[in-house]
């Protein structure tokens, strides 16, 4: 009787975890479903995919990060201002519902070249602390999954974020009561803040002519420019080893250039940034410029100790 009982007693149990693996895997499912629809594109598997050189993998598939440091002379409130610039370049995995590093391995996770862009400078007595990232596809088959900004100084602290889902849905945050908090949904345009990483990944592919592009959310927000597309005229020269980026923006009266190898990795030497800057009759056009100091490829993640400051100082920092 008790043997009876006993298997009956293990066969419920094993029913029962049989049913809850079953609705487990339900539920593992209906995530990814609900993370693929989130990302407004059917987790990418219908867009045309570049293949990737193995040049490209053994450079940025080698578990490290590429740093670039860079003397910097910024812009601001009319006067030009000595500081640096950092880019920070690595791989990484992005979930595309949730829109972050992903922490698991998963077919859905879109690979993505990440850039942490910073600028660090005073403006008389207090500093200017700036960082933009942006996470654009190895593969150069959609526009920026995600670019997020933010810029600390004494005065307050502005931040925004765009996600690319069914259209741009940008949330912009400020301590000023004219941009204070907002919700805005762009047609998908090209992104200023894209083109550093498309650069570093298929510069051949660059958009060239007149269109509207979206100005970089530093330049926006730091101009209190409307977050929109403008009329803007892109062109691509070449002379020697160097090549140069341009974007004409008319209606602002400003001209962004980027200056990088033509070869590849396209490692970005410097760039220069110009437009009109101060107020009222005190405005004068500008130009920012930031030249290139050293590099390291280097798992900085792991870096983390008093004995490694030492490697700030071969970035010039």
């Amino acid at each position: 009787m008790f043997k009876k009982w006993l298997k009956l007693e293990i066969s419920i149990v094993l029913l029962g975890l049989i049913f809850t693996g079953v609705e487990s895997c339900k539920e593992k499912v209906a995530e990814k479903e609900e993370a693929i629809a989130l990302n407004g594109e059917k987790g990418n598997e219908n867009l045309n995919k570049e293949e990737l050189s193995q040049e490209f993998k053994d450079y940025w598939y080698e578990g490290k990060a590429e740093i670039t440091s860079y003397k910097l002379e910024q812009a601001r409130y009319g006067e030009l201002r000595e500081g640096t610039a950092v880019l920070i370049y690595v791989t990484e995995p992005f979930l595309p519902g949730l829109q972050v590093k992903a922490d698991e391995s998963d077919p859905i996770n879109i690979p993505v070249l990440k850039l942490n862009s910073t600028k660090n400078y005073l403006t008389g007595i207090y500093p200017y602390s700036i960082m933009t990232s942006s996470f654009y596809p190895v593969h150069d088959n959609q526009h920026a999954l995600k670019v997020s900004f933010s810029s600390q100084e004494w005065c307050g602290q502005v931040y925004a974020q765009l996600n690319n889902r069914t259209d741009f849905d940008i949330l912009s945050h400020s301590y000023f009561e004219s941009e204070a908090d907002q919700n805005i949904n762009l047609e998908k345009i090209p992104l200023e803040d894209e083109i550093w990483n498309k650069i570093r990944i298929a510069p051949e592919n660059l958009p060239i002519g007149e269109m509207e592009i979206i100005p970089s959310f530093e330049y926006i927000r730091l101009t209190h420019k409307e977050l929109k597309g403008y009329a803007a005229t892109a062109l691509w020269t070449t002379e020697n080893e160097m090549s140069t980026y341009e974007i004409t923006y008319t209606e602002l009266e400003r001209t962004l250039k980027i200056t990088f190898t033509s070869e590849f990795p396209h490692t970005i030497e410097s760039w220069t940034d110009s437009y009109k800057g101060g107020f009222g009759q005190n405005a004068k056009m500008l130009t920012s410029t930031a030249k290139k100091i050293n590099s390291l490829k280097t798992p900085y993640w792991q870096q983390n100790h008093n004995k490694d400051l030492y490697l700030r100082d071969s970035l010039g920092l």
